[in-house]
């Protein structure tokens, strides 16, 4: 009997993985941070976070902070409200050449996208004085800058440019070619002195347009971001008083696409005087209201292609600058379904950013704090944790638990309490993964610690 009930256990456990929705959940990862806007990675274990006043710090896989900065430019940077060191991208062949790129506001106020190379003696310190400014684009007013910058999968420069500011785009530059402004723009770096252009970019056979644009009718597209499995581009555009947008363009587009703005704040008209009609534009994959919600500012995420959680696989997480709510939005061009993840106030969520392992991440500019995202939910596997950040699996569990880690360490105590705090197991872990039977113990909430000689790790588990 026990055999027949445990088979129905395991076939209802990988229905749940395949069907459940995850249960997501925040981890702190890094704190102490100076108003982090975007984290980037190099292709290597560290995570690069760029902070407003014009600093770039290096966090290791552990969520510590190196003592120096990787890349000081304060002397050069405006900051404040919606001006700053924005964005930061690394060259594709970073490993070879060492380069990398930012966008950032001048001390004229302008925006700046320059190039920058890292030391050739240290790989954790870049050089300031090895600027190459690729673009600057003058900015008629102090908000809406857009700032994000990513490489393609076809290797091109990416950038997000917002309209120019003020509010509702009284120079109408969204809907002019002949501007960089409300545009997200696309540059072949190896290709040109200081770029080319992409021979395939929408509008270079259009003598009124400007070559190096991909896309437009945007407000603020504050944050964009690729999917390393598809290759399609999600980017999320601030609105005006009313609608928050999230923009969906597969992989295959040719570019060209008008997402509205100012004629259309998401789906709904703004200022139609001299537009076109609706099929000129392309409207959003979601959109949600600043009265419904209680959001004012779209934050622009990512899609989850990590094999940590597979719960979350496929899901693009995003969020709002004003509510702190988290969603994500799965299914395929024309039918998104969204799903509500909570709220997780005292952070302002700036950005999102991924590991080199496809792991996700969120940055409080407010607190400062560098959060993993998680699926808590057990849909995870044995072997999934992070570096030296302990998984525990499955949770809630009835007859055993995987305490697994990635790299085996020594010296790492496991204790299991009960509700009253009582050790009733201790053990050492001598070996990646370590299975731990429940089978004498009754149903309740337990906690599990692990000790090493400088940190304890603790996480409540539930046995039915």
């Amino acid at each position: 009997m026990k055999t027949k009930i445990t088979s129905i256990i395991i076939l209802l456990f990988t229905f749940l993985q395949t069907q459940a929705q995850p249960n997501i959940n925040l981890i702190e990862f890094a704190t102490g941070l100076n108003n982090p806007l975007s984290i980037a990675h190099a292709g290597d274990s560290r995570l690069f976070v760029v902070e407003q006043e014009g600093y770039i710090q290096i966090v290791d896989s552990n969520g510590q902070i190196n003592s120096s900065p990787f890349l000081d430019i304060t002397d050069r940077v405006t900051s404040g409200g919606e001006q700053g060191l924005l964005g930061l991208a690394f060259h594709p062949d970073y490993s070879s050449n060492g380069y990398f790129y930012v966008n950032y506001t001048d001390n004229s106020g302008n925006t700046s996208i320059s190039r920058f190379s890292v030391s050739g003696s240290n790989p954790d310190s870049a050089l300031p004085l090895s600027e190459m400014q690729l673009l600057s684009v003058e900015q008629p007013f102090t908000n809406h800058n857009g700032g994000n910058l990513l490489f393609g999968p076809d290797s091109y420069l990416y950038i997000g440019l917002g309209d120019g500011g003020s509010g509702g785009d009284p120079q109408n530059n969204a809907q002019d070619l002949s501007v960089y402004l409300g545009k997200m723009l696309r540059i072949d770096v190896d290709g040109g002195n200081p770029y080319g252009i992409p021979a395939d970019n929408p509008f270079v056979d259009e003598p009124e347009a400007l070559d190096e644009i991909w896309a437009w009718g945007l407000r603020n597209p504050w944050r964009f971001s690729f999917d390393a499995e598809t290759g399609d581009l999600w980017t999320a555009d601030v609105g005006q008083n009313a609608y928050e947008e999230v923009n969906f363009q597969p992989a295959a587009s040719d570019g060209g696409e008008n997402y509205g703005w100012r004629c259309y704040e998401g789906t709904h008209e703004y200022n139609t005087s001299g537009c076109g009609p609706a099929s000129d534009y392309t409207f959003p994959a979601f959109e949600y209201a600043h009265d419904t919600s209680g959001g004012c500012s779209v934050t622009g995420g990512v899609v989850y292609r990590g094999s940590n959680y597979p719960g979350m696989a496929g899901h693009y997480f995003f969020s709002d600058y004003c509510n702190d709510k988290l969603w994500s939005l799965t299914g395929s061009e024309g039918d998104w379904e969204v799903h509500y993840h909570g709220q997780f106030g005292g952070n302002s969520f700036s950005a999102f950013g991924e590991d080199v392992n496809g792991e996700i991440y969120i940055a409080g500019i407010q607190s400062g704090i560098i959060y993993r995202i998680v699926d808590e939910s057990g849909m995870g596997v044995p072997g999934s944790s992070i570096d030296n950040i302990p998984y525990i699996f499955p949770n809630p569990a009835r007859d055993h638990i995987w305490i697994d880690y990635k790299v085996a360490m020594e010296n790492v105590h496991i204790q299991l309490r009960n509700i009253k705090g009582q050790m009733i197991y201790r053990s050492k872990l001598a070996e990646a993964g370590k299975k731990i039977s429940l089978e004498q113990l009754g149903a309740g909430i337990y906690l599990v610690q692990l000790k090493t000689q400088d940190k304890v790790f603790s996480q409540k588990l539930m046995i039915y």
